[in-house]
């Protein structure tokens, strides 16, 4: 008996877990490859797994055994009706805006029941384990997180580099067909525990209930530890890319604490993690606004661990017996639940920039300061001297943020910031998404307001490209990606310049804070919404010149980088036309990507990379990379392109990318 509910458990919380970057993955490429849409997968399935708790909980002391059983029996066969799990492409969107509800309903109406269902089973079965056997199951919930690290740790590394998308679905779907026949067998074989034993185990007179300061406590612990794990999701996501196995690494410490702090052998150390965790705040703290990802990945992985190590830690060690299990449960959800509406819902709309982080670490250190009054007094001093100096480095982000900047707005595709500068030639404006810069613009002296710098001036790969187009007639060009609408001062009376652009936020500030496209002689048009199912919509636009540069942060939409996206392109390009795509990148390297997508389309490729070598080259700003795509080696061959470009070697060891597929190890500098 002991086996069939521990098959039971182990098998729902892989089947919960790997669920999560498998329709993240689905729907990805129709949010724009947003960081926000695994924040708001994540929120929705904290919220659902909320909603399985408390229905566990309701049932658990509201119904008799046999009444639970055959409400849950019928459930999961209801269930059924929701398999496979494959999004359905009605719910691609349209036109820009903030599409939390939009993915929310979208993953209610793909996942909702069958995900409901593996929710409840974890403190479902682990009440129906102590009723009928009469053991503390506290256990089964580290074998419940051991399941479902198991199945993280496997998605990047055995599914996904290997499994289409498609495929995965359908494997998922008929693991879950097992886990219904698994559940219903503990739901029946619970049905003949006594009612009167039921009734004992909810009301047993040694247990009396827990006090409102513990249930409290446990809501802030467990809604620190999601917090901060969604918080530096975020970070790192932002800087790299939106990814699963970039999401999966900090989900698999965050449950790794789960196994690790209720498994029997009791492996938090209170006094070593202390210790510690006040260190980690520090080193946290102080590199919240550092681009040095090697430095600053291990930093925020480690502290994560150990802030999730204190909370699920003291979770633990405050845990009820087992007459209370479903409400201690209930708790540690809800808290979930909290800590992923504050940095998912609440922290865009209240926060003009990133600074939950920094926030979170001060609630950390306070909570730490409070599970730690009594103990001896060192410990609290570690404590308050962390919460000391969190709270100064938050205040001096919070500044630095302040301190030249026109305007700062954010919204689900990440944080703008204007700024006002002055460099040694004039003054300037600087837009940032996150920590990157997007585009800037002369403001003084006046006449070079117009020159195009930044990743588009004169010597740049795109600009080259659109120099080598015939003088004596009107051009067409496209760009994924407005910015601050750089691209708008290549454009000539007669041409037409468009832009698409996902986030109506970026648009507002290129029209307002900056005057590339007031200024232009073109005729600029603008389409507001994800480029790629903008593009598909269209006819055929014909440019001359379609250039991809959608970086949110210093990471890259993966679903531009696909022969799916690719073959959107082709169409709307002139015969002849070019291709730019944007490779700048500290942490990727994407040319070879670019050459993979091109060779298979028997196109010809190169890569112009332009750096400040020179005083002139003061002007234009920034180290650029551009991949030139065409099916015209003749452009190849224009004399100031030829004097510069590269070729890119091509790699027989990295597959083509696909939508189905990618794999970001094969190309991490």
């Amino acid at each position: 008996m002991t086996y069939l509910y521990a098959a039971t458990i182990f098998l729902s919380s892989f089947l919960l877990f790997m669920v999560q970057p498998l329709i993240a993955k689905q729907i990805l490429p129709w949010f724009g490859g947003a960081a926000a849409v695994w924040t708001t997968c994540l929120l929705f399935f904290q919220g659902l797994l909320l909603a399985g708790y408390a229905y566990a909980h309701l049932v658990v002391r509201h119904l008799s055994p046999r009444a639970q059983a055959m409400l849950h029996a019928a459930l999961l066969v209801a269930s059924l009706v929701s398999l496979p799990i494959i999004a359905s492409p009605d719910w691609k969107p349209v036109g820009g805006g903030t599409p939390l509800l939009q993915i929310i309903g979208l993953l209610l109406f793909t996942v909702g029941l069958p995900y409901f269902m593996l929710s409840t089973t974890g403190p479902l079965v682990q009440a129906w384990f102590a009723r009928s056997l009469g053991r503390v199951p506290y256990r089964l919930f580290a074998l419940s997180n051991l399941g479902s690290l198991i199945a993280l740790l496997a998605y990047p590394f055995a599914v996904e580099p290997w499994i289409s998308t498609r495929t995965q679905a359908l494997g998922w779907s008929i693991g879950f067909a097992g886990f219904v026949l698994l559940c219903a067998a503990c739901a029946m074989a619970s049905r003949n525990t006594s009612d009167a034993g039921h009734a004992a185990a909810a009301e047993a007179p040694n247990s009396p209930a827990p006090r409102w300061s513990a249930r409290l406590m446990w809501l802030a612990l467990a809604g620190a530890g999601s917090a901060m794990l969604l918080a530096i999701s975020n970070h790192i996501t932002q800087n790299v890319a939106s990814v699963p196995f970039l999401w999966i690494v900090p989900l698999s410490l965050y449950l790794l604490s789960f196994v690790l702090c209720f498994d029997s052998n009791g492996w938090y150390r209170p006094r070593i993690n202390h210790v510690l965790l006040a260190a980690a705040m520090v080193g946290m703290a102080w590199l919240l606004d550092s681009l040095d990802l090697k430095l600053a990945i291990p930093v925020y992985l480690g502290g994560l661990l150990l802030v999730c190590m204190f909370c699920h830690g003291e979770l633990a060690r405050s845990k009820p017996d087992a007459a209370h299990l479903t409400e201690f449960f209930l708790m540690i959800s809800a808290g979930g639940v909290l800590g992923g509406l504050l940095v998912a819902v609440l922290a865009p709309m209240l926060l003009p920039g990133l600074f939950e982080l920094g926030i979170g670490l001060v609630v950390v250190g306070v909570l730490a300061l409070l599970r730690t009054w009594r103990e001896p007094i060192w410990i609290a001093s570690l404590f308050g001297a962390g919460v000391l100096f969190s709270s100064f480095c938050v205040w001096r982000q919070v500044d630095d943020y302040g301190d030249n900047t026109l305007r700062a707005t954010r919204d689900f595709y990440g944080a703008l910031r204007v700024l006002a500068l002055q460099g040694e030639d004039g003054s300037y404006r600087s837009l940032r998404h996150g920590s990157i810069m997007h585009g800037a613009q002369w403001i003084t002296p006046p006449e070079r307001s117009s020159l195009p710098i930044t990743y588009y001036g004169p010597r740049t790969g795109l600009a080259l490209a659109i120099q080598a187009l015939p003088e004596d007639s009107p051009r067409k060009l496209g760009m994924i990606g407005l910015g601050s609408g750089t691209l708008a001062a290549w454009g000539r009376r007669g041409d037409i310049v468009k832009f698409y652009e996902i986030s109506p936020k970026m648009v507002d500030i290129a029209r307002n804070q900056f005057r590339y496209l007031s200024d232009s002689a073109a005729q600029i048009e603008i389409v507001v919404g994800d480029a790629r199912l903008s593009l598909e919509s269209e006819s055929p636009q014909q440019f001359d010149v379609l250039a991809v540069d959608a970086f949110s942060g210093d990471a890259i939409p993966i679903h531009l980088l696909t022969p799916e996206a690719m073959d959107v392109y082709l169409r709307h390009l002139k015969p002849g036309g070019a291709l730019l795509f944007h490779v700048t990148n500290r942490f990727l390297d994407l040319p070879p990507v670019v050459r993979a997508l091109a060779d298979a389309r028997g196109l010809v490729t190169g890569l112009v990379s332009h750096s400040e070598t020179d005083e002139e080259d003061r002007l234009h700003y920034a180290s650029t990379d551009w991949m030139i795509v065409t099916a015209n080696p003749a452009l190849l061959e224009t004399p100031a392109i030829k004097r510069v470009i590269q070729s890119v070697a091509a790699r027989p060891d990295l597959r083509s990318w696909s939508d189905d597929f990618n794999n970001l190890y094969r190309i991490l500098k």
